[in-house]
């Protein structure tokens, strides 16, 4: 699978649940890379914006989409990494806030 396959199947399957990807398709398409560089070297799909343990128990909050999306985009209009947006964020009908990070400080490893 490619990035655009993933963009495909991805888009097809979020979307009706009101999940967008942002419009900024460069930056989709780099994040779409880096879900699948991470799908091959820890075997699942690890968040992108954030250092993936390569335990998935310990990272299945941050296995894409993370359990933060859905709090993120109802608060903020888009998820941490700006990859996941609603509709009105998309179409500047809200500001691009920075979305601060949600996952507990003892599971960020540093």
């Amino acid at each position: 699978m490619d990035a655009e396959e993933l963009y495909q199947m991805l888009k097809k399957s979020q979307e009706p649940k009101g999940y967008y990807f942002n419009k900024d398709l460069e930056r989709v398409f780099d994040l779409m890379a880096a879900l699948l560089f991470n799908k091959e070297r820890y075997g699942y799909m690890g968040c992108p914006c954030r250092l993936v343990s390569g335990d998935k128990e310990n990272d299945r909050d941050i296995i894409c989409p993370c359990v933060y999306r859905t709090p993120d985009v109802e608060e903020y209009g888009s998820c941490y990494c700006n990859l996941y947006v609603s509709k009105e964020w998309n179409e500047e009908k809200i500001p691009h806030a920075y979305v601060p990070e949600r996952r507990p400080p003892e599971k960020i490893l540093l």
